[in-house]
């Protein structure tokens, strides 16, 4: 993370400190919480860091976005931070200006197909879109076209997460949008999954980074038999367990930034290769990660009072987003076997 990049993590670090703080959040039944921090987010250029200055962006860049959505997970933040920010990237795709406000993307499960119709209106549907029924626009890839869409003009069935968020199925069938235009850069339906998986993958890293700190200082504070639990060695164990999961999820999730920030083509299969392992990686830590966090704390970590259920709940959820880490391993293997033994090995070892 270079200088740039480690100020704006500063500064959404600081936002979610004083407005998105999860242990306040989780006293506060009528989200009251949420325009203040969303407001915050918006007029410091956080939600538009993917999209150039020309467009109505914060022109922030890749790596900066990418810092945010950390920071975000780091703060099991209940918000459409992340879908914005891939949304506000995929109108940048088709030179469209921001219209401001929140937005999510459309599709997100491989499968859906939403098409252009001649006569201007779109066709087909989406499942599991991200905050379809809170977000202003909704921002849709059909064919080669990226499609603006206002949110009330689309039929959006009620659904949530397991983190109790919106996850709809929005029908966009006679839907014309407010703009169209060609994508370009080579951005198709792979390309959404892709940087999709990559948005996820990171915000999976940084929800595991804080499980890991509120565990360890829970272990720290909590005695028993005369002592702390973390001078168990049991314990000790399974947090030294926890460490490495986190430390996995955030050393490979900063290499696929990093990738996704230097790439050339959506079609070069060393990127593929990055995000994939990213998505697979970050997945099975958080499945892993969630549950050690449940035993560190015991009953506790299951009760609504507690933060940890925001954590884990979230990370649960963003590990099946843009496909479980079970569908990515299989389409990876799939993608080696078929380009052969060598050329895995040279997609390993190419700087």
């Amino acid at each position: 993370m270079d200088e740039a990049q480690s100020l704006v993590a500063d500064a959404a670090t600081r936002i979610f400190r004083d407005l998105g703080d999860p242990q306040t959040i989780n006293g506060i039944d009528d989200g009251s919480w949420r325009a203040p921090l969303w407001q915050a987010l918006e007029e410091s250029g956080l939600t538009t860091a993917w999209v150039s200055d020309e467009l109505g962006g914060a022109g922030a860049g890749m790596g900066a976005g990418f810092a945010v959505l950390r920071v975000a997970g780091e703060f099991a933040a209940a918000v459409p931070l992340a879908e914005t920010l891939l949304g506000g990237w995929l109108l940048e795709q088709g030179s469209i200006v921001l219209p401001g406000g929140s937005l999510s993307v459309a599709p997100t499960k491989r499968g859906d197909v939403i098409t252009l119709n001649t006569d201007g209106t779109l066709s087909g549907s989406a499942r599991s879109v991200s905050f379809a029924t809170e977000v202003d626009h909704l921002v849709v890839l059909a064919g080669d076209t990226v499609a603006l869409v206002k949110r009330t003009d689309c039929a959006i069935q009620d659904g949530t997460n397991m983190a109790g968020e919106p996850l709809n199925h929005v029908n966009f069938t006679g839907v014309t949008p407010k703009q169209t235009a060609k994508l370009q850069n080579g951005v198709n339906g792979n390309a959404l999954t892709m940087m999709g998986a990559a948005t996820r993958s990171m915000q999976m890293a940084g929800a595991l980074q804080t499980v890991l700190e509120i565990s360890v200082q829970y272990a720290e504070e909590r005695v028993a038999f005369g002592k702390p639990i973390a001078k168990f060695q049991a314990v000790q164990h399974n947090l030294a367990r926890l460490g490495e999961e986190a430390a996995a999820a955030i050393a490979i999730a900063s290499s696929m930034a990093y990738s996704v920030e230097n790439m050339d083509t959506w079609t070069d299969p060393g990127l593929y290769l990055d995000i994939a392992s990213a998505k697979i990686r970050v997945g099975e830590a958080a499945g892993e990660g969630g549950a050690i966090g449940h035993q560190a704390f015991g009953a506790i970590g299951f009760t609504q009072e507690h933060i940890l259920h925001r954590f884990v709940q979230r990370l649960w959820s963003w590990r099946d987003d843009f496909d479980s880490e079970a569908v990515w391993a299989v389409e990876l293997g799939r993608r080696v076997a078929a380009r052969g033994g060598e050329s895995l090995w040279h997609g390993l070892t190419a700087a």
